[in-house]
């Protein structure tokens, strides 16, 4: 007597079977409509929606890591999107060898997890406290997000995927080449960071990240979009203490702080005033 045939579920009309197969428990349903604040977050918005690459970098609070994060999940959440997850990669620069820490990479990485955690409850609504509290286990669960420390990124190549680069200011110009050279095909890059803000002891480390920005600066696939103080978003006395730091000549290296990218925007707006 013959197997019985399984039946094929149906597909909703208007959709593929891929297209269903990705439609995932947290989908563009549940995800907030997120406008810009400022002229810089619009022209991320922007060159996003050309396809470009992006390099966002600038003084803190003004939610460079916040935006790039909800443009790519905004995208792998679309059925019909060639991108089938986001990347989060970053350097566990305080422990960069990671093996003082007990447990395995999950329990070590953690740690560095939390502020992705607080950025997706911004980014969602969903219909209880519980759903909010498991919501980025969740979104890992279900293979929208995956987190990668640069330890572990030499010998991958990440196809159909949009890969976040957080904090690459703590990356020096050996690790921001590799992760740059793991793009395959279908994927999108953005790097995000502050040079004021760097991990990094080392002078040619440091210049290194400088480097590569320069690199990056010439290829017609990315777009550089710097942040100033006019971009804080986060509270108003972040801004104050940035404006009062850079009138008091207080940077932690008076010398090639002072002369960042960020501080010379904002020292040229101050001056504007």
């Amino acid at each position: 007597m013959p197997a019985p045939r399984k039946r094929k579920s149906p597909v909703p009309n208007g959709m593929t079977a891929k297209q269903m197969r990705r439609k995932k428990p947290i989908n563009l349903d549940h995800l907030k409509t997120i406008e810009p604040l400022t002229e810089n977050q619009e022209r991320v918005f922007n060159s996003y929606a050309e396809g470009k690459n992006l390099i966002l970098h600038g003084c803190a609070g003004t939610g460079k890591t916040f935006i790039g994060l909800y443009l790519a999940l905004r995208e792998v959440l679309e059925p019909s999107s060639p991108y089938e997850k986001v990347y989060m990669v970053r350097s566990l620069v305080p422990t960069r060898e990671i093996g003082f820490l007990p447990g395995d990479h999950e329990d070590k990485s953690n740690l560095y997890q939390i502020p992705y955690k607080n950025m997706v409850k911004y980014m969602f609504e969903m219909p209880d406290d519980g759903a909010f509290e498991m919501l980025y286990d969740n979104l890992r669960s279900q293979e929208t997000i995956s987190f990668w420390s640069t330890s572990f990124i030499r010998g991958v190549t990440m196809d159909n995927c949009i890969v976040l680069v957080d904090e690459f200011s703590n990356l020096n110009f050996h690790e921001l080449d590799s992760m740059i050279t793991r793009v395959g095909e279908n994927c999108k890059i953005i790097f995000s960071g502050d040079y004021t803000q760097s991990d990094l002891v080392k002078s040619n480390e440091k210049t290194g990240v400088l480097d590569f920005m320069k690199i990056l600066q010439t290829m017609q696939s990315f777009d550089c979009v710097e942040f100033g103080i006019e971009d804080i978003v986060r509270s108003g006395l972040v801004r104050e203490y940035l404006i009062s730091k850079l009138n008091l000549g207080r940077s932690e290296e008076h010398t090639s702080e002072l002369q960042s990218p960020c501080n010379l925007v904002c020292r040229l707006l101050l001056e504007k005033k």
